[in-house]
């Protein structure tokens, strides 16, 4: 016997909905094109029911751009540690690339074409990773000597480059699995050389 779904879960499924309704909405547009009314008809719902959970568009953007950033973190906490540490890392975040395509296209457009809220909250977002990044590189026992603005430098490097890949990734999709796998397989490379400079860099006295 099925056990019915509890409000919560209810609740998640329509919060999900709204947000997928959202970004099919948004493929071919400007988000901020979008209006709380035309999400609600896509998502199948009365306007009053989306307000509940979204009391304006902008929380929606927030909400989509707060699900596609949470994915990178990990990964880039990870990319300055073993060879191995890095392939297993990459391959898990390309794999929620993949599965999330239509959500990374939209935070790549919003970042450099977006407006308001949204494209604020990215730059944010993007600004956090990279201080987080540069904190862990700090902690690294062979990086006791580095300056703050040498840690900083590797940082933006090593997410540069991860952001650089993503969307070389998504737009390699009509050309088929091949040329997604090349796309992983550089940044892999990638991420070795960067490490492999950051071992032999010596910073400044």
């Amino acid at each position: 016997m099925t056990r019915p779904s509890s409000r919560a879960e209810q609740k998640e499924r329509t919060r999900q909905e709204i947000l997928d309704r959202a970004l099919e909405l948004a493929e071919d547009r400007t988000f901020a094109s979008l209006s709380l009314r035309e999400i609600a008809r896509a998502a199948n719902l009365v306007p009053t029911a989306l307000y509940r959970h979204f009391p304006s568009l902008e929380q929606i953007g927030l909400n989509l751009v707060d699900d596609g950033v949470r994915a990178l973190r990990p990964m880039l906490r990870e990319a300055r540690r073993t060879e191995g540490s890095i392939d297993k890392s990459v391959d898990v975040l390309f794999t929620h690339v993949r599965e999330n395509r239509t959500l990374f296209r939209f935070l790549h457009r919003e970042r450099f074409s977006g407006s308001g809220q949204v494209q604020r909250s990215i730059e944010m977002e993007m600004r956090l990773i990279a201080s987080e990044l540069t904190i862990d590189l700090s902690r690294n026992k062979h990086l006791q000597d580095w300056r703050s603005e040498d840690l900083d430098m590797a940082a933006n490097l090593i997410v540069t480059a991860v952001l650089d890949s993503i969307m070389s990734f998504i737009n390699a999709e009509p050309l088929g699995p091949r040329a997604e796998e090349e796309v992983v397989n550089r940044i892999k490379r990638q991420l070795r050389l960067i490490l492999a400079g950051m071992a032999v860099w010596r910073p400044k006295p």
